[in-house]
């Protein structure tokens, strides 16, 4: 389904080098197992369902920090509406270069900034200081493995990714500042 607002406004282009670099990228990790993992982890990302999913789970299962859990799922959100707002008023369109494979469909036509960035980097950081140890280092390797499988996937720029991560990553500290002012309770360092 194609969003509304799009059309002949779209204005806002890829930045110079931006349509080499995902060239040069699915020249090099576009092999079917890549592109296949790219896509599941499109699939997870879409809307930032498995993150809610995945934050909806861990409050349900950790009842002693649940407002905790709520909050860092506020967050994801947060990054996700936010990025979509974002969109609306650059209206960048999506990689749209015939040398550049699209593996993916897309719910719009608007690329800046990548919400699967947003949405992934906000849960990566809070999500990894409920869950620490382990689970913390992993969630770290989710951002560049995300942004990665959207240049992949052919429906982001470079920079739109770098946008993503950047907007989520704000998303995520102010999240943790309402739990740092003793709105929520207490977050353990990741």
């Amino acid at each position: 389904m194609l969003d509304r607002a799009e059309g002949p406004g779209v204005t806002v282009g890829p930045a110079r080098g931006e349509v080499a670099v995902l060239r040069a990228v699915q020249g090099r990790l576009g092999t079917p197992p890549v592109v296949g993992a790219a896509r599941a982890m499109s699939f997870f990302g879409e809307h930032a369902a498995g993150w809610i999913a995945l934050g909806a789970l861990g409050a349900a299962l950790d009842a002693p920090r649940r407002r905790q859990w709520v909050t860092a799922v506020g967050g994801v959100v947060a990054a996700h509406g936010v990025s979509i707002a974002v969109k609306r008023v650059v209206r960048r369109r999506r990689p749209h270069d015939p040398r550049v494979a699209v593996h993916v469909g897309t719910p719009s036509r608007l690329s800046f900034p990548s919400s699967h960035a947003s949405s992934t980097t906000a849960a990566a950081l809070l999500y990894a200081g409920l869950v620490g140890g382990a689970g913390a280092g992993a969630a770290t390797l989710l951002v560049p493995g995300m942004a990665l499988s959207r240049l992949v996937l052919g429906v982001h720029y470079p920079t739109d990714v770098l946008a993503g991560s950047v907007l989520g990553t704000a998303c995520a500290l102010g999240a943790r500042r309402a739990v740092r002012r003793g709105s929520v309770g207490r977050w353990r360092t990741a």
